[in-house]
């Protein structure tokens, strides 16, 4: 099945840190450099307000930002900057395309994403385990976790406790 094989790949996996609420990869390009992260879970760390890199342009605080933040019990999408009511949206699963759906009634916003882990699992999507609600300008989408991922979890769990700090410091900084 398909959920051994995800966790037999974890656990061969090179473990570089454990961040709390945070799930990223890094894949290697077809040279074998590493390549970018790919957030899953979580939102990126902020870009430090001295560095002057690429990012000389930065994109509006006011445009809608989406984001993964899950929960014990299901998976939990957060989009936020939308301004508009909670009639409005409309959430719904697309079983064509394995992805999850958000429109607006007044087309002014779109958006379609897949659940990654029902993917690794070969598991289903169903409309029933899907729920939205609105508040302070953020729409919150939640997906039910089926009884296989939750499993899966309370295994991998397990594996990441085998895992040893690099470190057992605080972390703070030594200076002379």
């Amino acid at each position: 099945m398909a959920v051994t094989g995800w966790l037999e790949s974890l656990r061969a996996a090179e473990k570089t840190a454990l961040l709390q609420d945070v799930r990223k990869w890094r894949v290697k390009s077809t040279l074998g450099a590493l390549g970018q992260w790919q957030i899953e879970v979580g939102e990126p760390a902020p870009h430090g307000a001295g560095s002057l890199g690429p990012e000389l342009i930065k994109e509006s605080n006011a445009n809608p930002i989406f984001m993964r933040k899950d929960t014990k019990m299901s998976f939990q999408w957060r989009i936020r900057n939308l301004a508009y009511p909670k009639d409005v949206y409309s959430v719904c699963v697309d079983q064509k395309e394995r992805c999850v759906v958000v429109r607006t009634s007044n087309k002014k916003y779109y958006k379609k994403f897949s659940i990654p882990d029902l993917d690794r699992y070969q598991l289903p999507l169903d409309d029933s385990l899907l729920s939205f609600a609105y508040a302070n300008c953020t729409l919150i989408i939640s997906y039910q976790k089926p009884k296989e991922v939750l499993l899966a979890e309370s295994e991998l769990q397990k594996e990441l406790k085998k895992v040893k700090m690099a470190h057992s410091s605080d972390g703070d900084c030594k200076t002379q």
